[in-house]
């Protein structure tokens, strides 16, 4: 595993992300990013690695299965203080990420637009 701080950016709403992403590369961070986030960041000449890449999945379901890999999760979730789950990430290749740069979906706006289809899902839990 290597020494780099790295940092999940992932953003709807993309505004001031190329100056904070210049920032972390500045700070030594290196970038992983999905699709809009990283052209956008790779355009403006900045060295990232796209989530799918990195997790050699490709994006899907129009963009809405991007970061769900265990290459990802395992990255955000390892204890850096249990030896065991720093050997497993060792032996699976998981790259530990430090900063999730992330902002939410903008539903809102997006339901008030004509055509959109609202899928609500309903669950029935039991307990026994």
């Amino acid at each position: 595993m290597t020494a780099f701080k790295h940092a999940l950016i992932s953003v709807s709403d993309k505004t001031g992300v190329l100056e904070l992403a210049e920032g972390l590369t500045g700070l030594g961070f290196a970038i992983l990013s999905t699709g809009g986030t990283a052209r956008l960041l790779t355009n403006a000449g900045l060295e990232v690695t796209e989530v799918a890449d990195h997790t050699g999945f490709p994006e899907m379901l129009d963009g809405r299965v991007k970061t769900l890999h265990p290459k990802i999760h395992g990255g955000l979730l390892a204890r850096r203080d249990k030896a065991d789950h720093m050997r497993q990430v060792e032996e699976h290749d998981i790259g530990l990420i430090d900063m999730v740069v992330v902002n939410l979906y903008p539903f809102g706006s997006v339901t008030k637009k004509k055509n959109v289809a609202i899928i609500f899902f309903r669950f029935l839990i039991t307990f026994k």
